[in-house]
């Protein structure tokens, strides 16, 4: 059923006067559709042309204007479309010019707003000839879409949507249908954003998950004006169109990123800071998976093209060979022109001596006892991933000596230990500023913004860890292993821990620990579609996990990935991979479906791997501070299926002891690791709470009732907007408790409490969000209980569907239900029934709104239970005669839905009429697929209703509405 939330006077004429009055020029849908060419053009070509001519107008013509409007409309319809589109209006393509005989860049956006043209239409409808999809509201500069929103109002039919994830999982399935089914328009469309007033969301195009979808904040929270005029103030959006939109390559595959707010701010901090002559270094801390590589990235890029520093040098400097491929991999997919990566020592030293300018890319090694003052340029900029670890000792100094007049940025994702304060990172990087970084996204607002999840952990039993005394002797303690921040000084101080090694690696531990992690992984992990890494001390452990594992699971299961040496012993060697097999290995486990489940590593892959689907991490590594930071940050990436799960958290099985010392193994201030990562016994304690409350608050509801009565109840308690959504919040958390926790003895004396919640959850869902498939919202975990129980209890989950034909009414009287529950299975009913008959039978239409009207006006309480009934019985008894009538006329479905309105709005004579209309319908059989033949057909329309002498305003009401429904109301 079509929604009755008045979209357009809540939200979408909301947004547009807001965008107009900071600038933006309205163009009514009908001269929108006239600028377009019809409903299979894009460009407002009038605007486009001018704008073309007056930013080109030295070399351009009008047959040039032509072939790029031809172009701009046919490029591929997938994301690669979207990037040579993106390219064009970055300036980064060119026209041939026949007069000058060469090719020019040709400039479709200035970057100055004042010399572009601006507009905003609404209920723009394209069609590829297929499909026709019609976008909300969409913003063009210069005549080219590059934004569309998709609103939301906030009444909607049977409930009122205000949930953040409700918005954005309702608008991401439009939005996938769109790439779907239009994706031609999707080739130039850049930007999406949602919106319903109360939250405004955005992303770029091509990305269909929701973990892409980012909320758009203002200094001044919770005032919609400031959030719309910030977002589409012209200049800031012309800076995210063309600065802040990345495409990159992971594992050979396309995609397409926008930054987020906070990767927005620390670039243009980092321009400002460039530009000042007394400051020279910066720190910016932002936490683990939050993005700093393409903060990097966008960085250098934009201070390469700032012409206010002169043609200047950008270093990037990492410090693994992995990071290095990386980053190189998504510079590749960038538009940076000068791109160089130092091969050697000697290589960075010639392109350093060399004055070469550009973006070079290098390890920090390579600075190893560089000469000092190489290049004394104050042009040069050096951006230092992961620099707490980076330029510690003497690379640092070599770094600094070698150029002692380059402005220094420093990236980390842990914050600064309490070991460095006044000294290290915290000198070389944050001296210019009080707090010691430049811009700073902490953990805790990483998790609130959902960049990452929650992390949890728990000990594994007292009988698989090393003894407490061995731990801190060998490890806790020691004062050189405080603040370590690389992976090869751990593995250092490791090396020289023997008895804990030892104990690690002995064999009937690792026998042990290889059954317990499989067994659990069987029975937490696999069932929930995640995947997991069992992080052993070295890499001879690695070997030998991977030999019991295999004894236990199928060998596919597992893999090992870790760094070959050219004297490894047989037992090692057998687990070398190739660049191309790890490359594979890499790939497939990211995929849901696909094996390894289970990646075993000692160092590789715990810094810059990404894989979304990763949950748990089983630990048998001591570690500390930023490399245990680091390390758990692997599964604090968030996830969401195909059905739209998402993952809950993070987890962390520790086998070796460290979170039971957490104070000491993260040596940080306490506000930069509030909330890192808690106990699970938490959630556990929390979970027996909630149970606690929803007995007082839900389950008492249905205490002591039948079960008629206790759906009645429940139906009737959940009218109130306010209490649903507060129960969905509710239910929300304690399900996702339930899925991290479950399966474990402590669930026992609460299944059948939660089982009810859980159908009592999927009742209210299934009454007041009937678009919504509350399977799919459930957990896996809570997915099997509710089906393992579906015949127990008071509460049947699922109403029952009425097949509407003459015997519907007598069996809604044989009913043993409520007459609460019988409301919401009639609405249910006719809801399928307009749904399914709509395309033959068009006339459902109007009789689905007179049900949605009924709908909402009972959820608001303006009618009582047993008026809603009677009206709801009148409506299948109007299905019926409908179909009666029908058949009796023998009518094709258009000429008798055409009879079915007229005869509601009381037109005289419309039997008549609606046959003159029926032959209409045959001498314009295509004008569904014709702008020209659906504009002569409606006034052909029009016409009958003239000479009836129906006045002219209602005429035109007529012919519109019979128009919508003679579609079938789909569009």
């Amino acid at each position: 059923m079509s929604n009755l939330g008045n979209e357009r006077s809540s939200v979408q004429n909301t947004l547009m006067q807001y965008a107009c009055e900071i600038g933006w020029e309205y163009v009514k849908p009908d001269e929108a559709l006239r600028l377009r060419g019809g409903k299979t053009g894009l460009l407002f070509r009038e605007t486009f042309r001018n704008q073309l001519i007056k930013l080109n107008g030295e070399f351009i013509d009008l047959i040039m204007i032509e072939d790029l409007i031809k172009k701009l409309e046919r490029f591929p319809a997938r994301i690669e479309g979207n990037l040579a589109a993106w390219e064009y209006l970055k300036g980064l393509k060119t026209v041939f010019v026949p007069d000058e005989k060469r090719e020019r860049n040709v400039k479709l956006i200035d970057e100055k707003a004042e010399n572009n043209v601006f507009q905003i239409t609404d209920e723009f409808s394209f069609t590829n000839g297929s499909y026709t999809n019609r976008y909300d509201v969409v913003f063009l500069i210069n005549g080219i879409p590059i934004l569309f929103v998709e609103t939301k109002a906030v009444a909607k039919f049977i409930g009122w949507t205000v949930n953040k994830e409700s918005i954005i999982a309702e608008a991401l399935e439009q939005v996938r249908r769109y790439h779907r089914e239009t994706p031609e328009a999707m080739t130039l469309f850049q930007i999406f954003t949602i919106t319903n007033i109360i939250h405004f969301l955005y992303s770029a195009t091509w990305n269909k998950e929701a973990k892409g979808i980012f909320n758009w904040k203002t200094e001044l929270k919770g005032n919609y004006e400031n959030l719309i005029k910030a977002f589409f103030d012209k200049q800031r959006l012309i800076e995210i169109l063309l600065k802040c939109i990345m495409f990159t390559k992971q594992d050979d595959e396309l995609k397409k990123v926008v930054l987020r707010q906070h990767q927005m701010r620390a670039v243009n901090k980092i321009i400002e800071r460039a530009k000042q002559r007394r400051k020279n270094r910066g720190l910016i801390w932002h936490t683990q998976g939050a993005g700093k590589t393409y903060t990097m990235i966008v960085a250098a890029q934009r201070i390469l093209e700032n012409p206010l520093f002169e043609n200047p040098t950008v270093l990037m400097l990492v410090d693994r060979n992995e990071l290095e491929s990386q980053l190189f991999g998504n510079l590749a997919s960038c538009d940076i022109e000068y791109v160089r990566v130092a091969k050697s020592k000697k290589h960075l030293r010639e392109l350093l001596q060399n004055d070469t300018r550009g973006l070079i890319v290098s390890m920090i090694h390579k600075f190893e006892e560089i000469p000092q003052n190489i290049n004394t340029r104050k042009n040069i900029f050096v951006l230092v991933d992961e620099a707490h670890r980076t330029t510690t000792g003497d690379l640092g100094n070599y770094l600094m000596g070698a150029l002692p007049n380059a402005t220094y940025i420093g990236f980390t994702g842990t914050p600064i230990d309490k070991t460095s304060h006044g000294k290290g990172t915290f000198v070389i990087f944050g001296k210019d500023d009080p707090t010691g970084y430049l811009d700073k996204y902490g953990i805790a607002e990483s998790i609130e913004d959902g960049t990452t999840v929650k992390l949890h952990y728990t000990l594994a039993p007292n009988e698989l860890r090393p003894e407490k005394e061995i731990l801190e002797k060998e490890f806790l303690n020691l004062a050189e292993a405080q603040g370590i921040s690389d992976i090869e000084t751990l593995n250092k101080i490791l090396e020289r821990a023997v008895t804990l090694k030892n104990m690690l690696k002995n064999e009937e531990r690792v026998k042990k620990i290889a059954r317990f992690v499989s067994q659990h992984f069987k029975d937490y992990v696999e069932p929930m579609g995640y995947k997991a890494f069992l992080v052993a001390v070295d890499r001879e452990a690695c070997a030998l996990y991977k030999q019991e594992l295999d004894k236990i699971l199928p060998k596919d299961y597992s893999e090992v990935v870790y760094s070959s040496a050219y004297n490894d012993s047989p037992e090692l060697a057998q687990y070398h991979l190739s660049k191309e097999e790890e490359k594979r290995i890499r790939k497939a486990f990211r995929v849901p479906d696909e094996k390894p489940k289970i990646l075993i590593v000692t160092e590789k892959l715990l810094t810059g791997f990404d894989a979304p689907i990763l949950y748990c991490m089983y630990l048998d590594k001591p570690m500390r501070d930023h490399i245990l930071l680091q390390a758990i940050a692997r599964v604090n990436r968030p996830y969401e299926d195909e059905e739209g799960r998402k993952k809950p958290c993070g987890f962390i099985l520790d086998f070796v002891g460290i979170f039971d010392k957490l104070e000491k193994a993260l040596a940080f201030d306490s506000g930069d690791i509030a909330g890192v990562v808690k106990d699970i016994c938490v959630l556990k304690q929390r979970f027996a709470e909630m149970i606690a409350n929803a007995k007082k608050n839900y389950l008492i509801l249905i205490e002591g009732k039948t079960r008629d009565r206790a759906i009645e109840a429940v139906l009737e308690n959940f009218r109130d907007e306010n209490k649903r959504q507060e129960f969905y919040e509710f239910f929300k958390e304690i399900s996702d408790i339930y899925e991290i926790v479950s399966p474990d003895s402590f669930l026992r004396p609460y299944i059948d409490e939660y089982d009810t919640l859980a159908r009592m959850y999927k009742l209210v869902k299934e009454a007041y969000e009937p678009g919504i498939i509350v399977d799919r919202e459930f957990t896996r975990k809570t997915a099997q209980l509710v089906q393992k129980h579906t015949h127990s209890g008071k509460i049947n989950a699922t109403f029952d569907i009425y097949e509407i034909d003459e015997k519907t009414l007598r069996k809604i009287e044989e009913s043993r239900s409520s007459n609460t529950e019988k409301i919401f299975n009639l609405l249910r009913s006719i809801g399928i029934t307009v749904d399914e008959g709509l395309s033959s039978k068009p006339y459902l239409h109007s009789i689905g709104e007179k049900a949605e009207l009924v709908s909402l006006l009972y959820k608001q309480r303006q009618k009582d239970t047993q008026e809603t009934l009677e009206e709801l019985k009148e409506l299948i008894k109007e299905i019926n005669e409908a179909k009666k009538e029908q058949a009796e006329k023998d009518m094709p479905a258009d000429v008798f839905s055409v009879y079915w309105i007229l005869r509601e709005e009381n037109v005289p004579y419309c039997e008549e009429k609606a046959k003159d209309i029926g032959k209409i319908i045959e001498d314009y059989p295509h004008w569904k697929d014709s702008d020209e033949f659906e504009r002569r057909f409606k006034l052909k329309i029009l016409e009958i209703f003239i000479k009836s002498n129906i006045p002219s305003e209602k005429a035109v009401q007529m012919t519109n509405k019979l128009i919508k429904i003679l579609k079938g109301a789909k569009e």
